[in-house]
Parts: C-alpha cells; structure tokens; sequence
C-alpha cells in the first residue's frame, strides 16, 4: 500500500508546484542516491496532497495505492448460505429489504475507487464468497459497560468472525469480552497495534485517514492529523481494508436518514452494517447502556452523570438495532 512514485504521478506533482522549486528540486536530487530520492519523493508527495484543498485531485493519487482486491472479493456473498437458523441473504423481510443495498460496496478497491461529486462531497463535509456450504458467524462486539460481569468470553470466541473496535483492550477483560479478534475497525485518532491475524479496517472520515494508513503501513511520514496520531503502525499491510466512502453515506441516508450535517453514525452502527454485509449470522454483544441506564465503555471508570452521545444519532440506531433484534435478523446481547 506504498504510494506510487511512477511517471504519471510525478508530472502531476510537478503540475502544482513552482519552476523556482522544480529547479531547486532537480539540483537537489542529483546530488542524492536513488534511495533516498525515493524516500524524498514519497515524503513530498504526502505533503503537498495535505496541504492541497480538499479536492478529487489527492483522492486519485491516493486511490492509485488502493488495495488488496482479494480480501474484498473474499468477503462479499450473494447467494443462501448453509446457516441453519437465519440466513441474511436469504431474508425476505420486507423491511429489511426495503433498507439493505446489496449493490453497495463496503470496502474500497481499485475497482471501485470512482466516487460520484454527491458522496464525495457528503464524505468531506463530515470531516462474498457464498455457498450452500458456508455459514459465517460474526460477533460484532462493542465497548458498553454492560459487557462487565457478563461472562460472554467464550462465546464470542466462538464466532468465525470477530470485531472490535478503535482502542478496546482484550487484556484483563477476556472471561466477559473474550480473546480472538479477527478485524480490528478504526480510524487514526483511535489506532492501535495489531498482530499479523487481525485485519485492519479503516473507517476513513477524510482524505487524510487514508494518507495515514498508507504512510503508516510504509515510511511513517504523516505524524498527525487533528493530534498526534501513532506513525508506525504493526499490522499486517495485506489484511488492511478501507470501508468505501459510498457504504458509508449508504448508512448515513438510507438506514439512519440523518439530516444534520454535524451528525455522523458511530463506529459500532458502522461495524453492525458491514457485518449485515459479509456475514450470515449476527451476534451483537456491548451495545448500548447497562443495567442502571449509564453509558460507559467497559475499560473505563463508571461516570457520575449520563454520558451523551456526542454528534452520533444514538436514539436512531437504538430504534434500528432492537428493529433487527425484533425481526431476528441479528441477535443482540445486553449483558443482563
């Protein structure tokens, strides 16, 4: 996922810069070796895309790096599967149907990298191998305080799929959260370490968050973004995806209809919406409040007041997620 240094590129970098630099640039580069020439390049390029308006322009480049294809294709399905109790492709709700785009790509790939000016424009204002043999269970599992003393370790363990989210640790919490994790979904103000059997999925909210996968899977160029983010990053670059800007405003207008322009869904709304994508079973596991009303996450200190919600749309995705529940779509875990 390194960003290119090929011919194309060059000339479009040369396109917004001076003839005083590019004269500076050509004495400068003469005098340097070819690695660090290369290094050079891949630094200025990731400078100059910052530091541009917010525009297509950077975004193509930057699609140019985009991305293991294969873990796309491996993850989308279109036909039944082998599950015995629910299946989602099979569904014939009429709800659900009346919601869920199938056409809608989750993930971001050179194939689909072409984003129309509307959802380009929506993304920057906010800052499937299927068969009859197959039956892929997911735990979509959140970071409620009413995960604490509920002891669901082993079974969410026991899905094939695993998802967490952003920062949540594992360490000291496994008999309730448990201890696999297969996709690891965040953004750069949230990242953590990774080991090579977790799969990175980045929720990119602007231009930049994917400039920063890029460089902090390669050179560790970008060191900041709103703050200081981590710039090396240990995962493995080939189980790296980009959830695609389009699925994402899919989320926004389709299933939660938000008008303001302020307000974005959470991370676990998008996480539960990608599952209804790429798998067939859904446990859903801390999510919303615990036993006494209190919003908290299960590996912080409990607040004295009631936590909002911040810019999320939470009474709305409650109202979708207990609709899913209702209509056993998903199966939802709330720890009491």
């Amino acid at each position: 996922m390194l960003l290119s240094s090929g011919s194309k590129e060059k000339s479009q970098f040369k396109l917004i810069t001076s003839h005083d630099w590019s004269d500076r640039f050509n004495v400068f580069t003469m005098a340097c070796c070819k690695k660090q020439l290369k290094t050079i390049f891949i630094v200025l390029l990731s400078t100059t895309i910052c530091t541009v308006t917010i525009n297509k322009f950077p975004y193509e480049l930057i699609a140019r790096s985009l991305m293991n294809n294969r873990i796309a294709e491996h993850m989308f399905h279109r036909d039944p599967c082998a599950c015995v109790e629910r299946c989602l492709a099979a569904s014939r709700d009429p709800w659900f149907l009346e919601l869920f785009r199938g056409d809608i790509p989750p993930l971001l790939s050179r194939e689909n990298s072409n984003i129309s000016d509307d959802i380009f424009n929506w993304w920057q204002g906010h800052y499937r191998d299927a068969g009859s043999h197959r039956c892929r269970t997911c735990a979509v599992v959140g970071n409620s305080g009413n995960l604490l003393g509920s002891k669901y370790g082993l079974l969410i363990d026991n899905h094939e799929f695993v998802m967490r989210m952003n920062k949540a640790p594992i360490e000291g919490f496994e008999k309730d959260v448990g201890s696999r994790t297969t996709h690891r979904i965040m953004y750069p103000e949230t990242a953590t370490h990774l080991d090579n059997s977790t799969h990175l999925l980045l929720l990119p909210f602007k231009t930049l968050d994917i400039q920063w996968v890029t460089s902090a899977l390669s050179d560790g160029s970008i060191k900041r973004t709103r703050f200081k983010v981590i710039d090396k990053l240990r995962a493995d670059k080939n189980k790296a995806m980009v959830m695609h800007p389009a699925f994402m405003y899919y989320v926004h207008n389709t299933w939660l209809h938000i008008g303001s322009q302020r307000s974005y869904p959470s991370t676990g709304f998008l996480v539960l919406m990608f599952a209804l994508h790429v798998c067939d079973e859904i446990s859903v596991f801390g999510f919303g409040a615990n036993t006494k009303g209190t919003w908290h996450h299960y590996f912080e200190s409990m607040p004295q007041k009631f936590r909002l919600t911040g810019h999320h749309p939470g009474q709305a995705e409650h109202e979708i997620i207990s609709e899913l529940q209702q209509r056993k779509l998903i199966t939802l875990y709330t720890g009491w």
